[in-house]
């Protein structure tokens, strides 16, 4: 995790973990991790981005998932969930960002935060909802 990018996904998903399991307040979360957490290096408006947007377009976003996941979504791994999320939520509302980029920022982390073959998991998940709705870049990438 190098960039100031990757540092934001990475914070965002340990904050919607945190929300997943205590329902916590996203302002509470949001500044715990802006302050508390003291992020450097972090692009902070990109991190403030994801973690707000995930919750907000989260039944979007679930939407957008649950058809390509081999179980109930509330059977999938909690930290694998934030990464789906995030990465359609990437997918979803920020075309500036290519398709291959929001896959392999998912993927490395999964293989940080997931279980031991996770990051397969999320590959499989996101590359299917990256057919879905990024449909024109992924037929432009592949002629």
């Amino acid at each position: 995790m190098s960039n100031s990018r990757s540092k934001a996904r990475a914070a965002a998903l340990q904050g919607l973990y945190q929300w997943q399991l205590t329902g916590q307040d996203i302002s509470s979360i949001d500044t715990e991790f802006i302050i508390d957490q003291n992020l450097i290096n972090v692009d902070k408006a990109y991190f403030q981005k994801l973690l707000s947007g995930v919750i907000q377009h989260q039944r979007e976003l679930d939407s957008c998932i649950e058809p390509f996941l081999d179980r109930p979504i509330n059977e999938v791994n909690l930290v694998e969930y934030a990464i789906l999320r995030i990465g359609a939520f990437e997918f979803l509302f920020c075309a500036d960002i290519p398709y291959r980029v929001v896959l392999n920022e998912a993927i490395e982390l999964a293989k940080c935060f997931g279980a031991e073959h996770g990051h397969r998991y999320i590959n499989g998940i996101l590359d299917k909802v990256a057919r879905k709705v990024r449909a024109a870049e992924f037929q432009a990438r592949s002629q």
